[in-house]
């Protein structure tokens, strides 16, 4: 018999446990630990309320989960409540699938001003992690500044733009619903060191941007090449500057839509200023070098604003006694291998890129590798062993039955139309378990 031990529950854990499943059926056992009480990680807490056609993957998770095989060990930190070295003590294969929670700093002046926030904390606090419940952001000015032009970006100026009607059949949590229903914001600007040609939003998701019921949004032409040098961009590139070229002609004043998403291209943000809060952005213009590159100009100018979300891109939190690699962000590895006996997966392997779909040939992959290291396995004690020593040490772990009865609770406490309404106090996830 074997034995795996996954740590995260998110898509990487569950496509990971998936293909020891397959590779292996009875003879493998495989326990997929969380440090929180819920599973499915950024499909709960990262993907945006209003994509629950995308969050509808989890169900593929929960067919995993069921199996006699699989167990979800919830409410486990490691390194607190059982270590590495002892985690690979009892399990043939230890696989790291927690993703890349951490944002990356941005590393400018008066970064650390109250009103500059990260995005995994702005996302987590309109997603009800419970880390971020309590972020309560500033939504009282009129002006927000995200930088970056990638998805998360989109989501969330999308997120910041919504009416409430707009969140009908979505799962924002109730706290984040309330304050944005309060928000005073009147314009939302990205800043992007490049321009519409590099830009990262995908077509679907920046079209959405094109159809708010209270926000328009608005690029510039003079950022723009001339339009029939679109023709030689890859397919999805092509379509995402289309719907770019689509808000040339837009504007607050001629849609009567009294929030504007402007598109800020080339600029580069340099510092962020304010007496005790942040007041305005600094931002450089920039240039394209020969090879796409962002170059900055010396010319230079401001941006009033309350709010500065930083949206550049996520870390993998470091484990003691796990090789890392302090450049990328992620652990130390060869193709997912970082010892035979311990691995990594997702974006704990390559850091911060790919769909959700990706994680899937990746899981399968690294089972192919754990294979090659641990043949029939090597008689150690697997899940047995690991609830002996939360017995010794009183760890109360959650099971996925435990998850269960948490999700009822969910659904059962949902506003109208909405599919649940998220615990968002691990406290109160560990009561609802309880008859």
């Amino acid at each position: 018999m074997r034995h795996i031990a996954i740590i995260g529950s998110g898509p990487a854990g569950y496509y990971s446990a998936e293909a020891a499943q397959k590779k292996y059926g009875d003879d493998v056992t495989v326990d997929i630990i969380d440090r929180l009480p819920v599973p499915f990680g950024l499909i709960r807490t990262g993907v945006a309320p209003d994509h629950q056609s995308i969050k509808a993957v989890s169900r593929r998770y929960e067919k995993t989960a069921l199996g006699e095989n699989v167990h979800f060990v919830g409410n486990v930190t490691v390194g607190t409540d059982v270590s590495i070295e002892e985690l690979r003590s009892l399990y043939d294969a230890v696989i790291l699938a927690t993703g890349a929670p951490n944002d990356r700093p941005l590393t400018i002046a008066g970064s650390e001003l109250p009103g500059v926030i990260g995005s995994a904390a702005f996302v987590g606090w309109y997603n009800g992690h419970p880390d971020f419940a309590d972020l309560n952001p500033p939504l009282d000015g009129k002006s927000i500044v995200v930088i970056g032009n990638g998805n998360v970006a989109l989501d969330v100026a999308r997120i910041l733009s919504k009416t409430e009607d707009e969140f009908a059949g979505s799962d924002i949590v109730a706290h984040a619903l309330d304050q944005l229903r309060h928000s005073k914001i009147e314009k939302i600007t990205f800043l992007g060191r490049r321009g519409p040609y590099q830009i990262a939003m995908t077509p679907k998701e920046l079209g959405e941007l094109g159809h708010l019921d209270r926000a328009v949004p608005i690029a510039a032409s003079e950022d723009f090449p001339a339009e029939e040098e679109d023709a030689a961009l890859e397919p999805g590139v092509r379509k995402s500057v289309g719907h770019l070229r689509s808000f040339l002609p837009n504007s607050g004043e001629e849609t009567g839509k009294p929030i504007a998403i402007e598109f800020d291209f080339f600029a580069m943000p340099v510092a962020i200023e304010g007496d005790g809060k942040v007041e305005k952005i600094i931002v450089e213009k920039t240039q394209l070098d020969d090879e796409m590159r962002a170059q900055a100009t010396g010319e230079t100018y401001s941006l009033d604003c309350s709010v500065v979300i930083s949206c550049i891109g996520y870390r993998t939190p470091p484990i003691d006694n796990v090789p890392y690699d302090e450049g990328q962000g992620r652990f130390a590895n060869v193709d997912g291998r970082i010892s035979p006996g311990l691995y990594c997966v997702g974006w704990a392997r390559r850091g911060p890129t790919g769909t959700i779909g990706t994680n899937k040939p990746d899981g399968f992959a690294i089972i192919e590798t754990v294979a090659e290291d641990i043949g029939d396995g090597g008689g150690k004690a697997g899940r047995d062993g690991l609830n002996k020593l939360f017995n010794d040490r009183a760890v109360e772990a959650v099971t996925f039955r435990d998850w269960k009865k948490i999700e009822e609770a969910e659904v059962a406490n949902a506003r109208i139309g909405a599919p649940r309404e998220k615990f968002t106090d691990i406290e109160a996830m560990i009561a609802a378990r309880k008859p």
